[in-house]
């Protein structure tokens, strides 16, 4: 039996080439997000005026 050819390999060669500014800039952003949420304390969110209104 031949082998199929198998076109996800070059898809997403194709797809990086086009995507990766986005998926770099989409990680970072949620790596500098995440480390600020947990970087809070019950403190900040009393002083916060935000909080506040979202509680």
């Amino acid at each position: 039996m031949p082998k199929l050819f198998d076109a996800w390999p070059v898809y997403f060669r194709r797809e990086w080439k086009r995507n990766w500014p986005f998926l770099v800039g989409f990680a970072v952003t949620g790596t500098i997000i995440t480390k600020l949420s947990l970087g809070l304390t019950e403190e900040d969110a009393k002083k916060s005026a935000f909080a506040q209104r979202h509680k």
